[in-house]
């Protein structure tokens, strides 16, 4: 096994989050979580889409791919797909995957992809200065509303849930070596691992704030291959907010089921050149 320490994971861009932002902890409960697994940067793919959090792959030394709004899971599963070796992870925010990327977020769960999705959830658009997103509670203050957020919040887990997801968790960037260790579990997971990473917004989110989450976060004791107390425990919300893997379960992979992915991995394949005649079709 070759010794992989936080030094190689180390980016040349600093990142240009707001101080005391959460995503500061997914960023190094990432690498941790890469360095104590054992997985070289030449074998970590990271992908995301577009807002503050998405900005994640630039900063440290690993393969990424910047995509476009809510797009980042197709582009994660082929990723894997094609080569099955490597370790994807694909990162964005609530707005990212629970508004532009919902279909593509149920569909990648439900094929059960062997990547880990985590989404830095801190109940707002940042990037575009403070608007309500998907998970923003009622009654909300924003810029986009100004009397109050009338939409019922998405809920993560359970819309995971409903997909199919064979892991499902939830992690608070105030603790971060909880959020390390349930990361780990995530990526050594064979399938879809879904985190919901309760990250605050220091600077357009004064509702749920840190402090918000330490009096109510708590690690419950369930069996997490029971269906129906992990979906009890998505519901959970108010007082108490249930954070560590809420489920877990070995279903078959796509790339298993797949008549084509199953029999071996495009990067294993002999390429062969495209037929003349049927270049000549195109010309």
């Amino acid at each position: 096994m070759v010794m992989v320490t936080l030094n190689d994971y180390k980016g040349r861009v600093r990142p240009d989050w707001c101080p005391g932002c959460g995503n500061f902890a997914q960023l190094s409960a990432i690498q941790g979580a890469l360095v104590e697994l054992g997985i070289e940067p030449k074998d970590a793919v990271v992908v995301s889409g577009i807002g503050c959090s998405s900005n994640l792959p630039e900063y440290a030394n690993w393969y990424g791919f910047h995509g476009i709004h809510g797009r980042l899971l197709p582009v994660a599963s082929a990723i894997k797909w094609a080569n099955p070796k490597l370790t994807v992870i694909a990162y964005g925010g609530d707005g990212d995957g629970f508004f532009e990327g919902t279909q593509h977020f149920y569909h990648t769960a439900k094929r059960n992809v062997d990547i880990t999705y985590i989404v830095s959830d801190n109940q707002i658009f940042g990037l575009t200065t403070g608007q309500a997103s998907p998970t923003s509670q009622i009654g909300m203050v924003t810029k986009s509303t100004p009397d109050g957020n009338v939409e019922k919040p998405v809920n993560p887990l359970t819309f995971a849930l409903a997909a199919g997801a064979t892991f499902v968790a939830r992690a608070f960037s105030g603790d971060a070596l909880h959020l390390k260790e349930v990361i780990k579990k995530g990526i050594q997971h064979k399938g879809f691992a879904f985190i919901d990473v309760m990250s605050p917004c220091v600077t357009y989110n004064k509702i749920n704030t840190y402090d918000f989450f330490r009096k109510r976060v708590y690690k419950p004791q369930h069996d997490t291959s029971n269906f129906e107390e992990a979906y009890r425990l998505a519901l959970e919300w108010g007082d108490r907010i249930p954070i560590g893997i809420i489920y877990e379960n070995t279903d078959k992979r796509y790339e298993e089921l797949d008549p084509v992915l199953s029999e071996k991995p495009p990067i294993e394949r002999e390429v062969r050149p495209i037929p003349q005649d049927v270049l000549e079709e195109f010309l």
